[in-house]
Order: structure tokens, then sequence, then C-alpha cells
């Protein structure tokens, strides 16, 4: 149980990655976390009145599977696989952080002041979480697709369309976390 329990080298993940992008590519399958918003609406019936949503979510059962699979692994992996020291921060990040109010993680994946329920009684917090979401959300509808979708599905099917999404993914997450950040925070 600790082999499962431990965090994996980065070249396991990428080889079991690569392998199941290859099989979707055998099976004409397209990866996407993102597209499965709106096959959840398309379930809806809300096709009848936005014409963005009237397709054969039918088709796309398969990666509604992979929602749940991810989910439960997600749950899984918190509640019987969980090692408490597996996140290992840089002090120097850690003094960062901490200059600007916010807790270390303390073994855990998110911080406290930011996502920690306490967090839902500070109307600044609730207004960071509300736009991040927007922005989020509209960002992977207008790029076509959330990071995931583009740096994993898209770029190993050579998507010139994905790799500048990448690149731009890249370049707004300095820009946030070198500029934005530090004046939200």
């Amino acid at each position: 149980m600790n082999f499962f329990s431990q965090t994996w080298h980065w070249s396991i993940s990428g080889i079991l990655i690569g392998l199941i992008m290859l099989t979707l590519n055998y099976f004409g399958k397209v990866f996407g976390m993102s597209s499965n918003l709106r096959s959840l609406c398309s379930m809806t019936g809300v096709g009848k009145r936005v014409s963005f949503f009237d397709w054969d979510w039918k088709s796309q059962r398969w990666n509604l599977v992979v929602v749940l699979g991810a989910m439960f692994g997600g749950f899984f992996a918190t509640n019987y696989l969980n090692d408490d020291s597996n996140v290992n921060l840089n002090p120097i990040t850690v003094t960062k952080l901490e200059g600007l109010g916010i807790d270390a993680p303390n073994s855990k994946l998110l911080p406290d002041t930011i996502f920690g329920i306490d967090a839902l009684n500070s109307p600044k917090m609730v207004l960071i979480l509300l736009i991040g979401g927007l922005l989020i959300g509209f960002g992977s509808r207008y790029a076509g697709g959330c990071t995931s979708g583009h740096a994993i599905s898209g770029l190993s099917n050579f998507q010139m369309q994905s790799l500048k999404a990448v690149i731009g993914f890249f370049i707004g997450g300095l820009i946030m976390a070198h500029f934005v950040f530090p004046l939200i925070f």
C-alpha cells in the first residue's frame, strides 16, 4: 500500500498519460474535462433554448464516465491513500506566501486562508473565488478547452491551437503569480 500512497516519479505519470492518449487516439476519441460541462448542460434539455448545447451528448457518455472516475479516484486517494508528508513546498515560496498573509498548506494541497471554510466568511475571498471561477469558465470556453485538455490532449494530437493556448496559459500564469496575485493579497 505504501507504493500507492507515496508520490510517484513524474515519468510514471507521463508514461501512463501517454498510453491513455494513444488508446483514445486509436479509438478516435478526444479527451477533455471542460467539454463535459457542455454534455451535462445538454442532458438537461437546455439545448432547446441555447443552440450551443443542442448536440448529441450521448456520443460523449464515455467522457462522463471519465469524470465519475476522476471524482471517485480523487475521493479514494484523499481518504485512503493520503500521505500527509507529500506536500513539500520550497521554503522561499512558503515565506513569500506568509508575507502575503497566506498560511503554509501544512500537508494539505490548498491553503485554508483561500480555500478553507472560514474563507467564506470574508466577502473579499468570496468575490475572489467567484470572479476566478467565472474567468476560468469563460477562459476555457473561449480557448476551446481547459489547460489539461490543451496541454495533454491537444498537444498529443499536434494541434497548433493547443500549442498557442498552452503558451498563453503559461504567460498568463506567470503574470498572475508575479504581478496580479501580490496585488490581490
